[in-house]
Parts: C-alpha cells; structure tokens; sequence
C-alpha cells in the first residue's frame, strides 16, 4: 500500500534535523562520531537526522554541546526543535550581569599602564582602559563615534593602519582570525566585516615559509616612539549568558622592555594632565 501524504510528511526532515545535519557537516564529524560524544547510538541519531524520531530538550542541548555551538547557537537549534531557550541573553547594562561587567572594569584598571579592551562578537567596544588612547592617537573622529569598532580601528588607513609598522602581518592576523570565527560560526556580519578589513591591507605577496603568524609582536608607533606589544584574549568559558559569553578582553602587553617604559611615562604623564 502506498504511504499516505500525512505519513510522508511525517517523515520529512525537520527543520531541526536538517540544521542538525548542517552543524554536523560543517565540523566534519561521521554521524557515530557526533552520536559518540553526545551519549546515543548512531542509529538514533539517524533517526533524528531523518526526521524519523523527535529528540527530547535534554538530547537537543546535548548535541548542541557536542557540535560545540555557541549559546546564541545553541538556543536557535533549541527552536528549531520547538523548545524554548536555555540561555539567557541579557543588556550589557543590565543587573544580572553587572557583577561580570564589574570584574572586568577592575581588570582593566588593573592592567595599566597597557592598553585593554573589552569588545563583542564583531570587534565593537564595550569597555576600555585610561591607555585605549594609544591605539586611539591620531584616529579620525567618526571611528572613534560610538559604536567604536576596535578591529576596524586597528586597520582603518584613517585609523592605526597608517601607524602599523608590520600591518600587513598584523592584518593578516585580524582578518584571518574573523574568517576562522565565521567558518566556525556561520555569520554574514563577521563574513562583511573580513572582507573590509582585508580592503585596508597592502597588497603583496602571500606570507612564507617563516611567516609567524599570531607569534609577531603588534609594531605600532607613537609620538614618543615605537611600541611592541603582544595581545592576550580572555573570555567567560563557563559563561551561561549569551551577552557574557560573547565578550572578549584583550589586553596588551610590552614585548620588551623599551615598550614598557613608554606606556609608563605615557601614563604619568596622563596622570599628571589636569581633567577637563
């Protein structure tokens, strides 16, 4: 007996396992791999992927954890599946994660006198310290006009690009870091904004057999001499807030000792400088 419109359209992948199915092919894991890591059997999860078994929240959040999604990630698949979100995504001003966004202010103050920021998922700057005014010298104004973007400052030719002793490496660097981000996050902004950071680097030859990579040091230079700075970023890995775990600090450090005399006359003299 033929099978009945409903009961083919019961078996019909679901949005949900047709998401499922991207995620997994997008982190080029088999079916009994992603099966593996999130405690089924490759049998059920065909039947998930087929559209043949509805999974429970709990199978859901654990595949989502297996395909290593974000939490913003994770509460669209959550959707799909008919489920309501499991994180909660707050303002950045908001109460719930004031106590966060204190901790990071006090982190920042700490790191002086080198520059720190706090930026979001597309380079936006959310928070910085008293030596942000390094990377900001000489910036034209409307890339300092909220919202500041921090990557596109870093390169921007009215921004620190002109400033950049190394930029095509240093370039190279951001621009490849956001296209690592999107492929692992699909995200057209992050895809847009690669593309116009890219615009802003020397043309040249592609880098070579000693190319370092993230391991060469930030050359920027200022009126009172060249800077060499490393970067560290730190995020909330246990973060259960979309908006928290969103954030970054990256904070600068002296890659040698003439660096780290600079930044502390710079930031006497800050210090020393009358407010108003």
């Amino acid at each position: 007996m033929a099978p009945t419109a409903a009961a083919a359209a019961a078996r019909r992948p679901s949005p949900f396992s047709r998401e499922v199915r991207r995620w997994r092919a997008l982190r080029r894991m088999s079916q009994l791999e992603l099966a593996t890591l999130a405690g089924t059997t490759q049998r059920h999860l065909s039947f998930i992927e087929s559209g043949r078994s509805a999974p429970g929240r709990a199978m859901v959040v654990r595949l989502a954890e297996s395909l290593a999604l974000s939490l913003r990630e994770r509460n669209a698949l959550l959707l799909t599946a008919g489920y309501a979100p499991a994180y909660e995504e707050s303002l950045r001003d908001g109460a719930s994660i004031e106590p966060a966004m204190t901790a990071l202010r006090s982190i920042l103050t700490g790191h002086l006198p080198y520059p720190a920021v706090v930026a979001g998922p597309r380079g936006e700057l959310v928070l910085a310290n008293a030596a942000f005014e390094v990377l900001a010298e000489g910036a034209a104004a409307h890339l300092l006009e909220p919202p500041v973007n921090v990557l596109r400052l870093a390169l921007h030719p009215e921004g620190m690009g002109p400033r950049v002793a190394n930029l095509a490496a240093w370039g190279r660097h951001i621009t490849e870091s956001l296209r690592a981000r999107a492929a692992a996050h699909p995200d057209a902004g992050l895809d847009a904004l690669a593309a116009e950071l890219a615009g802003y680097l020397p043309a040249g030859a592609p880098p070579g057999p000693d190319h370092l990579g993230f391991a060469v040091p930030l050359r920027l230079r200022t009126a009172g001499g060249e800077l060499r700075l490393l970067t560290t970023l730190t995020s909330f890995a246990t973060a259960v807030d979309v908006t928290l775990a969103e954030l970054h600090l990256e904070a600068f450090l002296p890659a040698d000792p003439e660096t780290a005399e600079l930044l502390r006359r710079r930031a006497a003299a800050r210090d020393a400088t009358p407010p108003g």
